[in-house]
């Protein structure tokens, strides 16, 4: 499965379970490890967990196991390793405190490469 379908199956679960401010890092060309990042909103430790389960199901039912999971109940940042794509379901606080856009952004762009709501 490409990285882009990867994503995509990402960018749905999480909007269909209710993450907020969903957004997509493209950073190919800026690190190896990894083609895009996901950055979402929870609205508590549980909803960031099981946002993250929702996501493993749905890629395990097209034949894609994650690579690992980090952060569990009680961790106010959980990170879905799936090689291509990496998902951080963060709290809203979290989210503001490590500014994880503003770290991979490029100079000149905006915020975010693209918004999903």
């Amino acid at each position: 499965m490409q990285a882009e379908d990867i994503l995509k199956i990402v960018q749905d679960v999480l909007d269909e379970r209710k993450g907020q401010n969903i957004t997509t890092l493209d950073v190919r060309g800026k690190t190896s490890f990894t083609d895009y990042m996901v950055v979402v909103t929870g609205t508590s430790d549980r909803h960031l967990k099981s946002l993250c389960e929702y996501v493993s199901e749905k890629l395990k039912e097209n034949g894609v196991r994650p690579l690992g999971v980090e952060g569990d109940l009680g961790s106010d940042w959980v990170l879905l390793d799936l090689g291509d794509v990496i998902v951080h379901a963060m709290t809203a606080q979290a989210r503001e405190f490590y500014q994880l856009e503003k770290l991979w952004s490029v100079e000149g762009s905006k915020e975010g490469e693209q918004q999903v709501s």
